[in-house]
C-alpha cells in the first residue's frame, strides 16, 4: 500500500494547513494560554487526545450517522472527550488545570476539532483519520509551545518555568534561565505580545513557503531551459 497518504497528511497537519496558522482556528484559548511554554504544551496535549480521540470516534461510526444527525452527533462526541479529559486533568494535573481554568473545557468549542470531524473524520477510514488527528493536534501544540517559548522568553527570561505543574516536582529544575538577571517586558504576556508573537510566526510561515514555491520554480525553469538547449 502506497504510504503517499499518510505522508500528505503530515504535511497538511503540520504545515500547508497548520490549524492555528493557516486555518487560524482555536486562536482563543492559543492566545490566551500561550504566556509560558508549559501552559501552551499542556493546552496542546489536551487539543491533540481531543482531536486525535474525536476523529478516532467518529471515522469509526460514520456508516451509521444520518446527515440530518450528523453536527449534532459529532458535537456530543467532543463534549464527551473533552469532559473525561478535562476530569484527568483535574485528578491527575490538578495544577496546571487550575493554571488553564475554562480554557479546558472550552476546548469543545475549537472550531478545529469538529472541522476535522466533518471534513476528514467523517469521510475516511480510523487509520487515516486517526493519524490526521494526531498530526493536526500536533501541528497546533507545535505553535503553541513555540509561542509560549517566546513569549516566556521575552516576558521572563525563562523556558519552561513551572513545569512542575505538567511534570512533577522533580520538573522544577527543568527551569532555563536564558536572561540571568532580567527584570522581564509584561507586554510579552499580556495579550498584544500574543497577537503580535502570532502575527511573527504566521509571516515567518508565509516568508518560508514563498521562498519554497520561489524555489521550486526556478528549479522548473532551469530544468527547461536545460531542455531546451539539448534540443
Amino acid at each position: 500500500m502506497s504510504d503517499a497518504p499518510y505522508r500528505d497528511i503530515v504535511k497538511q497537519g503540520l504545515w500547508n494547513n497548520n490549524q492555528a496558522l493557516v486555518a487560524l482556528l482555536g486562536l482563543c484559548p492559543l492566545l490566551a494560554v500561550s504566556s509560558t511554554a508549559i501552559n501552551g504544551l499542556g493546552l496542546g496535549v489536551a487539543t491533540m487526545a481531543t482531536l486525535t480521540i474525536t476523529n478516532l470516534l467518529v471515522a469509526s461510526i460514520r456508516r451509521w450517522l444520518r446527515s440530518e444527525i450528523r453536527i449534532p452527533m459529532f458535537v456530543i462526541i467532543i463534549a464527551c472527550v473533552v469532559t473525561a479529559i478535562e476530569l484527568l486533568m483535574s485528578a491527575h494535573l490538578h495544577d496546571l488545570y487550575l493554571v488553564l481554568g475554562i480554557f479546558v473545557p472550552l476546548i469543545v468549542t475549537n472550531c478545529a476539532i469538529i472541522g476535522r470531524a466533518e471534513a476528514f473524520a467523517s469521510k475516511n477510514n480510523v487509520i487515516l483519520s486517526t493519524l490526521d488527528g494526531i498530526v493536526m493536534g500536533l501541528g497546533f501544540t507545535l505553535v503553541l509551545l513555540i509561542l509560549g517559548i517566546v513569549r516566556e522568553i521575552i516576558g521572563y527570561g525563562t523556558i519552561f518555568r513551572n513545569a512542575e505543574l505538567m511534570l512533577g516536582e522533580w520538573a522544577a529544575q527543568l527551569t532555563i534561565v536564558v536572561l540571568p538577571g532580567y527584570e522581564g517586558l509584561l507586554l510579552a504576556i499580556l495579550p498584544p505580545g500574543a497577537f503580535m508573537g502570532l502575527a511573527l510566526l504566521i509571516a515567518m510561515k508565509n516568508k518560508i513557503d514563498t521562498w519554497q514555491s520561489q524555489r521550486i520554480k526556478n528549479r522548473e525553469s532551469v530544468s527547461v531551459d536545460l531542455q531546451a538547449s539539448r534540443i
